[in-house]
């Protein structure tokens, strides 16, 4: 395992971080470190240490005696994230728009995001799509660039990806159509705009949700 560019950490806990967004470990799981390992073709440390990265993004329960175990997502942690994101995503948006020496190649990467969602299809995977997503989002964060933000949100974001990748609701191409807006309106300066497209979007996902939320 490794792709000779990203520290292997990293590439483990991608692949843990898969392994739980598409369900082949459940929630509630006991996570064995010798099982996992030769299931990654790694040693223990590596993997130790990519334990440690979910488990600060909220995917792993980790203690001393019991040991690591995939987290369960209750409806009411659901319902508190997207408290959370309700804070951050608006004002993300509006801090995105309003930095005047913004990354070009972020926002080109958002965009052509958007046109891979487009040229692909319903048809994309769940796995592929909800990546696209996590990443899409993450993009608008560090467009900011404001770092105590990106370090409160990047994780949000990828645990809001479990949710999104349980209800599968990427599939349809309306849940990705609010997000031209939401571009258009950072690339054009519009922080109001912005900011205001950001909180439409949380909102619509969280009602689309509800019955998911609402049966926990």
């Amino acid at each position: 395992m490794g792709d000779g560019q990203l520290p292997l950490r990293d590439v483990v806990a991608a692949e843990l971080r898969r392994l739980i967004l598409d369900g082949t470990l459940q929630p509630g799981e006991r996570l064995v470190e010798d099982r996992v390992a030769q299931l990654l073709g790694v040693s223990r440390n590596p993997l130790r240490e990519a334990m440690r990265v979910l488990e600060a993004e909220g995917f792993l329960d980790v203690t001393a005696r019991r040991g690591a175990f995939v987290c369960q997502l209750s409806a009411r942690q659901a319902e508190d994230l997207f408290h959370v994101r309700m804070a951050l995503e608006p004002l993300g948006a509006r801090l995105a728009a309003e930095v005047e020496d913004r990354d070009p190649a972020l926002l080109a990467r958002a965009w052509a995001i958007m046109d891979l969602v487009r040229e692909s299809g319903p048809e994309q995977d769940k796995d592929t799509l909800s990546n696209l997503h996590s990443e899409l989002h993450s993009l608008i964060f560090e467009l900011t660039r404001n770092s105590y933000l990106i370090a409160i949100a990047i994780p949000m974001v990828k645990r809001g990806q479990w949710l999104l990748r349980q209800s599968a609701p990427l599939q349809n191409p309306a849940a990705w159509s609010e997000h031209h807006g939401l571009l258009a309106a950072i690339e054009a300066g519009d922080a109001d705009l912005a900011e205001a497209a950001a909180r439409h979007h949380v909102l619509r996902v969280r009602n689309s949700l509800r019955p998911l939320l609402d049966h926990d």
